[in-house]
């Protein structure tokens, strides 16, 4: 199965990031510190700028949070989960980090596919 990434807009016509980058690509948003066995908040967002479709041939169907080969959670959600109307898909992941951590997350849009974000060092002490 193919990855998609985000790909640097500067590169492209800013239409295509509309029509398809922004909305699909998946971006990890943490502190680069966290201290050992305590709560530490993963924010994963599919879209920075554009919203992303909710229909029921077209949505979100999960989001998952890796740190290097190790998936750490996953949230599934269905077709109208974001009221059937575009929005960005936001998922808050509370993990107990006990090392440092490379954090990524994917997506998997039910017509575009697979995507991954950019790795997130965390240093855990």
């Amino acid at each position: 199965m193919k990855i998609n990434r985000y790909v640097d807009i500067s590169t492209i016509d800013r239409e295509a990031k509309k029509d398809y980058i922004d909305r699909h690509s998946v971006f990890v948003h943490c502190e680069n510190k966290a201290t050992a066995g305590e709560k530490f908040k993963v924010k994963v967002k599919v879209g920075e700028e554009y919203k992303h479709p909710d229909d029921p041939d077209h949505y979100i169907a999960w989001v998952q949070l890796w740190n290097g080969e190790k998936m750490l959670a996953q949230t599934t959600m269905v077709e109208g989960a974001m009221g059937s109307a575009a929005n960005q898909v936001e998922v808050d992941f509370y993990i107990v980090p006990k090392s440092n951590m490379k954090l990524l997350a994917m997506s998997f849009c039910t017509k575009h596919g697979l995507w991954q974000s950019e790795e997130i060092e965390v240093e855990v002490s």
